[in-house]
């Protein structure tokens, strides 16, 4: 398949990056682990990493095809008793391993986690066991959260759309990039890295969309246990309306994929056409190529003893004795 034609010298840095990534890419499914729950690259967003990795200028360093989950925050706090025992170098360590606002860090954990439609027709079973949670008496809940909100490790219900982080070689290449995102429906999308002080700048384009994000705190964690605080009807209208997320999620992936194809910074099995309809050519190949015909039919027309290469039979030429007296 042909390069994108705007794409030229491609910085260095670009290039051994992106060569490290495809090698990691590359290893064979069974061996290859990431920092992700799964593990793994998304079976859903395969096919359009595969297509962004052809391109000279892109490289995926980062995916998720969207996902629903449940996740139960980490500690917010040391305790008292754990502090009394650590030196002061040691308890902002610790207090840096605490979890922030949104819950991530401090010991957090998925309790369940789906990058697929949850078939909710087929299954029947209790949707708070199914997420990781058991239920208790209201007063008992009551009781547990009694004066200990403030240090309870909450449980959220989160959707979560497409997001993919794309390493690109240029200012140009990252514009085609965010701009097919950008129409796609990713419409906090955005670009890093847009300048550099020692070669051509690498951006950073990262593809996203908030507004199809959904998240509800739903339940708590109490002696290791996660206890859920809301009704099975309400877990089961999260499921739903996550999985009417999913189908607009898929298209607006889709959407980024055809015009990515469009504005021709995906690799094509066809080549560029001209405006008669013809193989486009590069200016300078086409100079080339001129010339090089040129010179062919000059050597012809000396092997022919003419210099007049439009007839077919050539001219006889006159000499001094054929001349008319």
């Amino acid at each position: 398949m042909p390069s994108n034609p705007s794409i030229t010298a491609l910085p260095q840095s670009f290039i051994s990056k992106k060569k490290k990534i495809l090698e990691q890419l590359a290893v064979p499914s069974d061996e290859y682990g990431d920092l992700s729950p799964k593990g793994s690259i998304d079976e859903g967003i395969r096919d359009l990493i595969d297509e962004i990795n052809r391109i000279d200028g892109c490289v995926t360093t980062s995916s998720c095809a969207g996902r629903v989950s449940v996740f139960l925050e980490g500690s917010r706090t040391v305790s008292n008793t754990e502090q009394d025992g650590l030196l002061d170098a040691s308890r902002i360590e610790a207090s840096s391993k605490s979890a922030g606002v949104g819950g991530k860090g401090g010991g957090g954990r998925w309790l369940f986690v789906s990058h697929d439609p949850v078939d909710i027709q087929s299954l029947t079973p209790q949707w708070s066991e199914m997420l990781g949670m058991h239920r208790e008496q209201t007063g008992a809940v009551d009781s547990l959260l009694q004066g200990n909100s403030h240090d309870a490790r909450f449980i959220h219900f989160k959707f979560e759309p497409m997001i993919l982080h794309v390493l690109t070689a240029s200012l140009e290449q990252a514009q085609h990039v965010l701009a097919a995102a950008l129409q796609a429906g990713f419409r906090e999308s955005g670009a890093l890295n847009l300048t550099s002080s020692t070669e051509s700048p690498t951006p950073m384009v990262g593809i996203r969309s908030m507004g199809l994000a959904l998240e509800s705190l739903i339940g708590f964690e109490s002696g290791g246990q996660g206890i859920c605080i809301v009704p099975e009807w309400q877990l089961k209208a999260l499921l739903e309306i996550s999985n009417d997320r999913f189908v607009e999620n898929t298209k607006r992936t889709e959407r980024f994929r055809s015009l990515l194809k469009e504005t021709g910074s995906v690799k094509q099995e066809t080549r560029r056409k001209g405006k008669d309809g013809d193989e486009w050519e590069d200016p300078q190949a086409r100079r080339e190529r001129k010339r090089a015909e040129g010179l062919k039919i000059s050597e012809a027309a000396k092997q022919t003893g003419s210099l007049d290469t439009t007839s077919q039979t050539p001219k006889h030429v006159l000499n001094r004795n054929d001349r008319p007296q």
